[in-house]
């Protein structure tokens, strides 16, 4: 079966070292231009829920703006606490639009 890609940006929306939240079949994902490349995890960190989407991008890794968790944005594994991850999907660009399957 072919994996659903959602239309959830356009590239211009997301300037490097950006970040925001979309909403990909009532689901949160974190999306994030780093350096160019963009990638989508789960929104929700494993510590207590915070918004990964609202973190700050460093490179690759996103810091939780509630307690300063960090994941790696490339595989959705925490740097801060290394058995935790969150899920990581994948993304696609077609000119414009950035895309993302749950799948």
């Amino acid at each position: 079966m072919a994996e659903k890609f959602v239309h959830v940006a356009n590239t211009s929306d997301l300037k490097p070292g950006e970040n925001k939240v979309v909403n990909v079949s009532g689901r949160d994902v974190a999306l994030f231009n780093a350096d160019g490349k963009f990638y989508a995890i789960d929104n929700a960190c494993k510590h207590r829920g915070g918004p990964l989407g609202e973190g700050i991008l460093d490179g690759t890794t996103v810091t939780c703006p509630w307690h300063g968790w960090q994941y790696d944005v490339t595989t959705g594994k925490s740097t801060s606490n290394p058995p935790e991850h969150v899920a990581k999907y994948h993304v696609k660009v077609e000119g414009e639009k950035i895309l993302i399957s749950l799948a």
